[in-house]
């Protein structure tokens, strides 16, 4: 199964507006609507991050490998992807006449962990920070957006180094985060196998007691890798019925 790590990074909207609070902007006061910047990607299991902007390749060139990327991959994992990313992408492409990539799995962590677990925020940097895998580029704040958008090289070369980076974070949240997820993609299943973890498809799994549904139970399998719990296939025994 081959899982694509992905986070983008989009230009502010350019608007003219009257004043600086509760403003209300209509369509015709709008100059340069959002647009994708650039991208950062890397494979689960490789370590380098694949990095594409609209000022070193250009456009067309960064939509049609984040394309590429995408229809390659059979799950896509972000943070906050699926309301954020994965709408800012799939506009880019419908504006750019592309056709939809193959369907992928959209593996959204920030929706994992506001559903699992309570902390005080759920941004990308402080959960970083919280389970101890590193934490966000600093960066020079949004003169940073400013200043690629005009062009600058240093500007951009701090941009590449920040968008590396909440790649790499992605990656190792993403291992330590699996266990966790409920809704994950079947390892097994796509690697056209019936036996593994579904989690991270090893093979080291240990039955530890039984998991009863309403009319039969089932084998607990515990991961001696990852950690993910999860039943057994087969069930080990089921209810008697008669018809009445």
């Amino acid at each position: 199964m081959k899982i694509l790590f992905l986070d983008l990074e989009t230009t502010p909207m350019t608007a003219h507006t009257w004043g600086l609070w509760d403003q209300n902007i209509s369509l015709g006061q709008i100059l340069d609507s959002t647009q994708m910047m650039c991208f950062g990607a890397r494979w689960f299991g490789q370590s380098k991050v694949i990095f594409r902007s609209t000022h070193h390749h250009g456009k067309a060139k960064m939509l049609e490998d984040l394309h590429a990327l995408m229809d390659e991959a059979d799950v896509v994992c972000g943070w906050n992807s699926a309301g954020f990313d994965h709408k800012h992408i799939r506009r880019e492409f419908l504006e750019a006449g592309m056709l939809p990539p193959s369907p992928t799995k959209d593996l959204d962590l920030m929706r994992v962990v506001k559903a699992q677990f309570r902390f005080p925020s759920n941004k990308l940097d402080y959960v970083a920070q919280r389970l101890n895998v590193g934490a966000k580029v600093k960066h020079s704040g949004f003169e940073l957006w400013i200043k690629c958008m005009a062009g600058d090289p240093k500007a951009w070369k701090e941009m590449k180094v920040y968008q590396i980076q909440d790649v790499d974070l992605l990656v190792d949240l993403y291992v330590i985060l699996r266990p966790w997820i409920k809704n994950h993609p079947s390892v097994p299943l796509h690697n056209y196998s019936e036996d593994g973890c579904t989690a991270c498809g090893s093979l080291k799994l240990q039955k530890r007691g039984t998991e009863k549904t309403a009319t039969t139970s089932y084998p607990r399998l515990h991961c001696q890798d990852c950690g993910k719990w999860m039943r057994g296939k087969k069930s080990l025994a089921t209810t008697n019925v008669r018809n009445i």
